[in-house]
């Protein structure tokens, strides 16, 4: 049994997300009291409690929770659905299987596996998939199976089917650590599961091609990164974190580019754990964390 799994065995995540009306704390609640549950930890959000819309995250811990939970989860649909209340229930101590995409840029793909190595990301990795072919030893060393996949020239369709040919079943979310792709929109529709992406930038500002070099040109005071989903709109997917650091007119693009990498590894690592433990919902073209 891995240390994730024992110390999260028995409890269960309940998100919960719909149209705010009294009562539904209470409710929840109560649910979890009859059905044997303790709860841990409970966080809530309504953007209006007038016509709003509602967001909560509870853990409760419920003893031999796996034989519970097809009770637990017809309750839930019993109990929520007068609601009109959209629900999802997790064993935490379920580890988020995670591939992860790369490309030559080593520094994201190599922190990912560091941090889940010290036990810091509550997933299991099935796989690195990349076009390239620079980071097979270094992965290899981690104990992940590698797979190179060539991405070529402007029709990339053989690369994403074979790609999602390998993800097919196998994964919960994938993770792209600096994958220097475009996914096609085919793609993002076949994936089935979320897909994460690390902009080595602060969006919506200097997307695209050599951020670095056009924020050294602009003589920008702050530079960031931003981790988010991603959607057919490129660069346009709810956003999960960000974070900026100070810089000066003295910093050349390559300090600029060495200091960005550190922040890059900070907020994906973030919103990796973050949405492996459910605490990102996603609402519209944004995203409520708990």
């Amino acid at each position: 049994m891995s240390l994730h799994t024992e110390a999260f065995l028995d409890h269960a995540c309940l998100i919960v997300h719909g149209p705010d009306k009294p009562g539904i704390v209470a409710a929840v609640s109560a649910l979890i009291a009859r059905n044997d549950g303790n709860i841990v930890s409970l966080d809530q959000y309504s953007d209006d409690p007038v016509g709003g819309e509602f967001f909560q995250r509870v853990v409760f811990h419920r003893t031999d929770l796996a034989a519970a939970m097809p009770d637990i989860e017809a309750d839930l649909a019993d109990t929520l659905g007068p609601f009109g209340l959209s629900w999802e229930l997790t064993d935490q101590s379920v580890p988020k299987r995670m591939a992860i995409l790369a490309s030559t840029s080593d520094h994201c793909l190599l922190d990912l596996l560091w941090r889940h190595r010290r036990g810091e990301l509550p997933v299991t990795i099935p796989m690195v998939v990349s076009n390239h072919t620079n980071t097979v030893d270094d992965v290899r060393t981690f104990g992940v199976p590698f797979f190179h996949v060539p991405s070529q020239g402007p029709d990339k369709s053989a690369a994403e089917a074979e790609i999602l040919k390998l993800l097919d079943g196998n994964v919960d979310f994938v993770v792209l650590a600096r994958y220097m792709q475009i996914l096609s929109e085919d793609f993002i529709e076949k994936v089935g599961v979320p897909v994460i992406n690390i902009h080595h930038s602060f969006l919506p500002a200097f997307i695209g091609a050599g951020p670095y070099k056009k924020a050294k040109e602009r003589g920008v005071k702050l530079i960031g990164a931003t981790s988010h989903y991603v959607t057919a709109d490129l660069d346009e997917g709810p956003i999960i974190e960000q974070d900026v650091v100070r810089v000066t007119h003295a910093d050349s693009a390559a300090d600029l580019q060495r200091r960005g990498a550190d922040v890059e590894r900070a907020v994906l690592s973030r919103a990796v754990a973050w949405h492996a433990q459910d605490r990102v919902i996603r609402h519209g073209n944004h995203t409520i964390i708990f």
